[in-house]
C-alpha cells in the first residue's frame, strides 16, 4: 500500500455508558461517510468511574468485536445508554442476543474477564496520553477533546485527516 492509500486512523476514546459518546456517533458516521475506506475508526475504551456499567460494557464490546459484530453492538449500545443504566450486565447480554451475537458467550466473557486486560490497558494509556473525558479523538498524534464542546469538532478532525 502506498502512503496515500493507507487508511488514516482515528482513535475514538469512549465510555459506552456516556450520553455524549452516543451523540458523538454522528461524528463517527460522518467521518466514515466523508472518508470511506480512507479512515479506520478504532474504538478505544475510557470507562469513567461515574458510570457503574461502563467497564463491563467495554468488555462486552470487546467480546462483540471478537464475534465479528463490534461496531453494530457499540452503536446499538450507545443508542440505549438509559437501558444499560437500568438493566446492567443483564441488558448487555439481552442486547447481544438482539443483534445476533452469542449472548451466552458474551455473558461468559463478562464472568471470566477475558477482555478486562484490554479495557484496563486502554484506560491506562488514555490517562498517560492526557484523555480527561469522553468522547476524545486522537488523530495523527493530536488529541481532540470532544467532551468539552462539539463546536467545530468535525472540521478539526477533517483538517487533521487532510
Amino acid at each position: 500500500m502506498t502512503e496515500s492509500s493507507t487508511p488514516r486512523t482515528v482513535e475514538f476514546w469512549c465510555d459506552l455508558q456516556c450520553p455524549d459518546c452516543a451523540t458523538a456517533l454522528d461524528d463517527v458516521r460522518a467521518l466514515r461517510a466523508a472518508h470511506g475506506d480512507g479512515v479506520d475508526v478504532v474504538l478505544r475504551h475510557f470507562p469513567l468511574e461515574k458510570h457503574k456499567f461502563a467497564f463491563p460494557a467495554a468488555e462486552a464490546a470487546e467480546e462483540a468485536f471478537a464475534q465479528g459484530r463490534g461496531w453494530p453492538f457499540v452503536e446499538a449500545l450507545l443508542g440505549r445508554v438509559d437501558e444499560l443504566e437500568r438493566g446492567g450486565t443483564g441488558f448487555l447480554v439481552t442486547l447481544a442476543n438482539e443483534i445476533g451475537l452469542d449472548g451466552e458467550e458474551l455473558d461468559t466473557a463478562l464472568i471470566d474477564g477475558r477482555h478486562s486486560f484490554t479495557v484496563e490497558a486502554d484506560h491506562a494509556e488514555a490517562k498517560a496520553i492526557g484523555v480527561k473525558g469522553t468522547p476524545t479523538y486522537v488523530i495523527a498524534g493530536r488529541l481532540l477533546d470532544g467532551s468539552k464542546s462539539h463546536e467545530g469538532l468535525r472540521e478539526r478532525i477533517d483538517s487533521l485527516l487532510g
